[in-house]
């Protein structure tokens, strides 16, 4: 006789068992899926990570240009600002490097504007600050400019409050000038600015171009000694203004003084040498 129990027994114990069998074989199975799925999403993760990182960089490096291009922007802005004086011209040139010469005796910058660009010897070197020297030699496309703080430089000034003339001589240091042949007696002040008396010819009258930081008084000199400060920033220098003289402003010029000329030609063989 069979007994129903036995039966129902035999059948739930084979289902069990197959049970048993099959539910781990899913898990794996299903686990594997999952695992494969995260893996693939990972890797599409991955690849909009790089994608992402290269436009962060790309945007980077967009920025960057952008800022420099907003920060020449407003340096040509600030120099366009500067009107020339009557019967003269500005044209812009960029500084290509400074010093030059043998062991770079010459303080000095190279600009990318020559004589076929009208940058003739002598041509005032400005920027919106004030005076930065004059061209001493100058090829067809390029020019080497003497900075006024050179030791060579002399350029003849008066005082913007009490009209005291002197020559301002450089010191070869980028933040010193000294003011030459003011008597004991002259009136001058600290903090005085000195603009350019037109007097040698090669710049206009009333370029604005030192201020006044020392005045003291010697004992066995007839002069004052004076010291003075360029207005104009001189060691980071990237764009100039090249102040070129109408045939009315040469006709009115006068000849150089005898400093003047004699420096000149001395910066002009250094530079040639």
């Amino acid at each position: 006789m069979r007994s129903g129990a036995v039966d129902r027994f035999a059948a739930n114990t084979g289902l069990e068992f197959t049970g048993a069998v099959l539910k781990p074989g899913k898990w794996v199975v299903r686990n594997a899926t999952d695992l494969w799925d995260q893996y693939i999403y990972l890797q599409g993760v991955q690849k909009e990570n790089e994608l992402l990182l290269k436009q962060v960089k790309d945007l980077s490096f967009e920025l960057a240009d952008a800022r420099e291009n907003v920060a020449e922007l407003k340096r040509l802005r600030a120099l366009m600002s500067l009107s020339p004086p009557p019967t003269w011209s500005r044209v812009a040139a960029r500084v290509l490097s400074y010093r030059i010469g043998v062991q770079a005796e010459l303080d000095s910058i190279i600009l990318d504007k020559g004589y076929m660009d009208g940058a003739g010897k002598n041509t005032p070197v400005v920027t919106h600050e004030g005076v930065v020297g004059r061209i001493v030699k100058s090829g067809p496309t390029t020019s080497s400019a003497l900075l006024l703080t050179d030791l060579n430089s002399r350029i003849a000034v008066i005082s913007s409050n009490n009209r005291t003339r002197g020559l301002l001589v450089g010191s070869g240091s980028r933040d010193e000038l000294q003011l030459k042949y003011v008597p004991i007696n002259a009136e001058l002040e600290e903090g005085e600015l000195l603009v350019t008396s037109g007097l040698a010819g090669a710049y206009p009258k009333g370029l604005p171009i030192a201020k006044i930081v020392s005045i003291t008084h010697s004992d066995i000199s007839l002069f004052k000694t004076v010291k003075a400060v360029p207005l104009a920033s001189l060691s980071n220098l990237e764009e100039v203004i090249l102040l070129q003289p109408t045939p009315e402003a040469l006709e009115a010029n006068l000849e150089p003084l005898s400093g003047e000329t004699a420096s000149s030609t001395n910066a002009e063989q250094n530079a040639t040498n």
